[in-house]
């Protein structure tokens, strides 16, 4: 009885207090709203969250959006696979809207959180804390290398900085042209400003890797905004600026300030590229971070609706790269020129003579890979020097061991679709290394400096030091770097169809004319014609640059996108536009091509 009073008695209380308000005004904690979320320090790192979540999509870095870059290069090309056949050959068209359509997409979804954080932390605090710092450089660096990446696949994309811009026609259909301009570079430089404002800004909010410690696992830190920021820099020939940033990332790894954190390389060069204990090594700026194959989800997350809380949390390059005969697609394959220029230099100091990364790079049968690492595998069954694996069974091409499980031994096939765990390095340490050597080239010709840093790459190689007698002008070196130790060390990479596009190699006759004697391979069903050492021009011999049209270094701006936005224009791509004049208009010069032999 007593208890039944007391439970009467609450009840006419809460009845009393209640009666006052004419309604109870309850929000859904589940249902957050643009009016009850993003006012909190915990709503923000849940946003920030978002902007890493949209980087390891199928248009950022799951799969086109980093293999349209490394297809483009002359170290990979595609056999014979319609869906990647344009961008391999430098000629997508408008209407092929899957190809460049994803890209576009992926990367606006990382501008449009990105922009909401920011402008939160803009509009709601007067003072940043800690917390708030680390919030906001993580956005900015987001944000950053979105614009990077779509300024140099699309030349004039259009540039959104404020959330709350969104709310208007005008900021929902932005332009990419201002009155006065003379042409689609105009919006590149504008765009290209931007991604050095962004990044600047977050290398000051940021962390060193080493102050962050767990937190900085898998996030932007200091360092990886500064070694983005270099890239950004060297994008438009701002050598000196670049070699700046760069020699305060090596000097904190080489005991001088702690400005961005230690860096190393690691022993082994395959640690880069497997999944497991070896991510977010000593050698790692960033990367993008992928669940490992087994403990995700079953629902493949191929567009960003996807919101299954069954998703896939892996991506697709090992489905890309791996062979037909392992469960693969076969979509690329390694450049016969690419083996070949590992196979013209052998080691100094190692049971095998032939470049490590030659084995974790291209899944070749060598007889020097026995007792190596393990050994001639791929996917944990031996290969033999008479039955070698091809990409495809029609078309061949060398298989590539970059991205995929081909050497480890954890599996016995290709991991199929968005399920590969590996993390993606989209920067290391070696990266580092090299750009420095190059813009100490740019700035002060061939020094011992550039040199030395040349020679710790190569090291780690176990291959002879370069000698600065054999490098008597900027033009040699250039070579060297540009054609020897960057292919060698990021081979079948993203990356470096972005380089082709700094360096103007288009834009020259000899260039353009080297990139179609690295680019050849031929189609072939016999296995023995693998590695042969093609030459351009020959019978049955093709080149993916013998394709490319002026403009088309990028891509162009997609059909649909053109139609839904009537402030848009399209780019020199869309219009198969010369863009020589940019380079001659800046007083940038092309390097010549320099024979290494002499």
């Amino acid at each position: 009885m007593k208890l039944y009073k007391i439970s009467l008695a609450l009840m006419l209380g809460i009845g009393t207090l209640t009666s006052c308000s004419d309604k109870l005004e309850l929000a859904n904690p589940n249902e957050p709203s643009t009016g009850t979320f993003g006012n909190s320090v915990g709503d923000l790192e849940e946003a920030v969250i978002a902007c890493y979540h949209h980087m390891r999509m199928e248009g950022t870095y799951a799969r086109v959006g980093y293999t349209i870059d490394a297809v483009r290069a002359e170290d990979m090309w595609n056999p014979q696979n319609a869906w990647y056949l344009e961008a391999d050959h430098w000629n997508v068209t408008p209407t092929n809207a899957d190809m460049s359509q994803w890209i576009y997409r992926d990367w606006y979804f990382v501008v449009n959180i990105s922009n909401y954080v920011i402008t939160k932390c803009e509009e709601n605090y007067e003072t940043l804390t800690d917390a708030l710092k680390k919030i906001k450089g993580q956005a900015l660096f987001a944000r950053g290398l979105a614009y990077y990446n779509l300024a140099c696949y699309y030349q004039n994309p259009p540039l959104i900085l404020n959330y709350n811009d969104y709310s208007n026609e005008a900021g929902l259909h932005p332009a990419n042209k201002e009155e006065g301009d003379e042409n689609e570079f105009a919006q590149f430089d504008r765009v290209m400003d931007q991604v050095e404002k962004d990044l600047a800004e977050a290398m000051t909010l940021l962390p060193t890797r080493d102050a962050g410690g767990e937190w900085a696992k898998g996030r932007a830190t200091s360092g990886a905004a500064a070694g983005i920021y270099a890239r950004a820099l060297m994008q438009r020939h701002k050598y000196s600026e670049a070699l700046t940033v760069l020699k305060d990332i090596l000097n904190s790894t080489e005991g001088g300030n702690q400005k961005y954190g230690t860096y190393k390389l690691m022993d082994n060069y395959g640690d880069n590229f497997q999944e497991g204990s070896y991510e977010n090594n000593a050698e790692s700026l960033f990367e993008i971070q992928y669940l490992d194959n087994g403990s995700q989800g079953s629902v493949d997350e191929w567009t960003q609706v996807n919101i299954s809380k069954d998703a896939s949390q892996g991506n697709a390059l090992e489905a890309n790269c791996g062979p037909i005969s392992k469960g693969g697609w076969g979509d690329l394959a390694a450049a016969p020129w690419l083996y070949n220029l590992f196979k013209k230099e052998r080691t100094v100091d190692m049971p095998s003579s032939l470049d490590p990364r030659l084995y974790w790079t291209i899944g070749s049968y060598e007889q020097e890979w026995e007792g190596y690492a393990n050994g001639n595998v791929c996917y944990g069954e031996p290969m033999t020097e008479d039955d070698p694996v091809m990409m495809r069974p029609d078309e061949g091409g060398l298989p590539i061991a970059k991205h995929t499980n081909l050497r480890t031994n954890l599996y016995t096939s290709v991991v199929q679709n968005l399920r590969c765990g590996i993390n993606i390095r989209i920067m290391r340490y070696s990266d580092v290394l090299l750009r420095a050597a190059e813009c100490e080239n740019e700035v002060n010709g061939p020094t011992a400096q550039a040199i030395e840093w040349i020679n710790v790459v190569r090291r780690r190689a176990h291959l002879k030091d370069l000698a600065l007698a054999d490098f008597n002008n900027a033009d040699k070196l250039f070579e060297q770097i540009a054609n020897v130790e960057r292919p060698k060390e990021f081979g079948c990479e993203y990356g470096r169809g972005f380089d082709l596009l700094r360096w103007g190699f288009f834009y020259d006759s000899g260039r353009l004319q080297q990139l179609k004697e690295h680019s050849v391979y031929i189609l072939s069903k016999d296995p023995a014609r693998l590695k042969e050492n093609v030459q351009y021009g020959g019978t049955g011999v093709l080149s993916s640059f013998d394709f490319y049209n002026p403009g088309h270094e990028f891509l162009p701006i997609y059909q649909i996108a053109l139609n839904d936005n009537p402030n848009l224009v399209g780019n020199s791509a869309n219009y198969s536009k010369d863009n020589s004049y940019y380079f001659s208009k800046n007083g940038w010069t092309v390097h010549p091509v320099v024979d290494l032999s002499k």
